[in-house]
């Protein structure tokens, strides 16, 4: 199941970008360019969720094909570097919401200072050099406010949805005892949660069971809470 979701949400990610990159207008009177918008958002979202379940190793079995997986998922979300990226994941969850050791974590509390430094943290000169050059030769084809909105921002609200539901809003302060792993979740409600960042708002049930798939999470937020 993992690998059929994986497949699904890097080809729905894909086969919707290039249809509003190719034919759809961007029209602003339009509700509908707001729902391209939405939609190409999530799915840059669960991109980055397809890389961090590779991460953890439950995408498929055996660590080869969820690196090449986890590598494909974070390149096309951003350009990110996989290895990056795992190295710095397997950190967070060894020392969650430590101000030294947690390269995710940021003291302050503060909503905009705390993404700034998530996102300085996670940029390279790589990174900024593949995306210029991605961008400098889309446009040759395609119209540069298309780029914008139909790829550019909804990349930037993915990595904002991911950052508040998976990082922020689980681990800023205060941490209690009642806290496993300083991280909380959000209230049962499955379809909220679907919708909020693949279930990665039951926060505290990941770093319980980092072995479970995203779309296998809401199975432990009912064990924990029946």
């Amino acid at each position: 199941m993992g690998l059929v979701l994986a497949i699904l949400i890097i080809g729905l990610w894909l086969s919707h970008l290039v249809y509003t990159l190719m034919f759809v207008p961007v029209v602003w009177a339009s509700p509908w360019t707001y729902m391209h918008i939405i939609v190409q958002g999530y799915l840059s979202t669960g991109l980055f969720i397809t890389a961090h379940d590779a991460i953890h190793g439950t995408v498929v079995k055996g660590r080869r094909g969820n690196n090449a997986i986890g590598t494909l998922a974070a390149f096309l979300f951003a350009g990110l570097w996989y290895p990056r990226l795992a190295a710095n994941h397997h950190k967070h969850h060894h020392h969650p919401a430590d101000a030294v050791l947690d390269p995710d974590y940021h003291p302050s509390n503060n909503l905009v200072i705390w993404f700034v430094t998530f996102m300085w943290r996670y940029t390279t000169v790589w990174q900024l050099l593949i995306m210029a050059i991605a961008y400098n030769l889309l446009k040759l084809r395609v119209e540069e406010v298309r780029l914008w909105m139909w790829w550019i921002v909804p990349s930037f609200l993915g990595s904002f949805q991911l950052f508040t539901i998976g990082t922020y809003l689980p681990h800023r302060k205060p941490h209690t005892s009642e806290m496993p792993h300083n991280a909380r979740s959000m209230p049962l409600n499955h379809v909220l949660a679907m919708l909020a960042c693949y279930f990665f708002g039951y926060h505290t049930e990941h770093h319980l069971s980092p072995g479970t798939p995203w779309w296998q999470i809401w199975r432990v937020k009912e064990r924990r809470i029946s």
